[in-house]
C-alpha cells in the first residue's frame, strides 16, 4: 500500500526550493527598487530572473504531484492487460509476429532497400577521392589584377571615393 501525503505532497523538497527562490528573487528586486545604489538595474533584473527560475520548481513540484490511477496508466506505459482470448488476442499476435518478422528481415538484410541500392552506387561511383552525390567540386583559381589605378565611385554628395579593385570569387552550389 502507498504512503498517504498529506500537506505538501510527494515533492517538499522542490516545493520549498521553489519559496526560497521566491523570497530571494523578490529580496533583490525590491532591494534595488528602494536602496539607492548605482547598480540598481543589476538587482532588479537579477530579482525578476530568479522569481522567473523559480517557476521551474514550481512545475516540478506541481508535476511530482499528480495523481493517475494505474487504471487509465495501462495504455500509455505498456501495462496493457493481455487477454489470450478473444479477437483481440488473436490481432495482437498477429500484429507482433508481423511486426517482429518485418525487423528481423531488416537486421538480415542489411536495412531498407535504400540503403543497399546506395552502397551499390558508391562502389561503382569510382575511386574514394571522386565527388560523390550531394557534394560539388570546385576549382579555384586566383584572378590577376588588371588595372593598377583605382576605381572611383561618385556618391549623392558630388565627392568622389577611390575604392580599390577586388576580385571576387563565387561558387555555384
Amino acid at each position: 500500500m502507498e504512503p498517504v501525503y498529506r500537506g505538501l505532497g510527494r515533492c517538499v523538497c522542490c516545493f520549498w526550493l521553489a519559496v526560497a527562490f521566491d523570497i530571494v528573487g523578490l529580496l533583490v528586486l525590491l532591494i534595488g527598487v528602494f536602496v539607492n545604489v548605482f547598480f540598481y538595474d543589476l538587482l532588479i533584473y537579477a530579482g525578476a530572473i530568479v522569481i522567473f527560475l523559480s517557476l521551474i520548481w514550481w512545475v516540478f513540484w506541481y508535476s511530482g504531484n499528480i495523481e493517475v490511477p494505474p487504471a487509465e496508466l495501462e495504455d500509455d506505459v505498456g501495462l496493457l492487460k493481455k487477454n489470450k482470448g478473444g479477437l483481440s488476442g488473436v490481432v495482437r499476435r498477429f500484429s507482433s509476429r508481423m511486426s517482429s518478422g518485418i525487423r528481423n528481415s531488416f537486421r538480415r538484410n542489411g536495412g531498407p532497400a535504400s540503403t543497399r541500392t546506395a552502397r551499390g552506387q558508391r562502389s561503382a561511383a569510382g575511386p574514394a577521392g571522386a565527388p560523390q552525390g550531394g557534394q560539388v567540386a570546385v576549382a579555384m583559381a586566383t584572378m590577376p589584377q588588371y588595372e593598377d589605378t583605382p576605381h572611383t565611385v561618385s556618391s549623392v554628395a558630388g565627392c568622389e571615393v577611390e575604392m580599390p579593385h577586388t576580385a571576387t570569387e563565387t561558387s555555384p552550389t
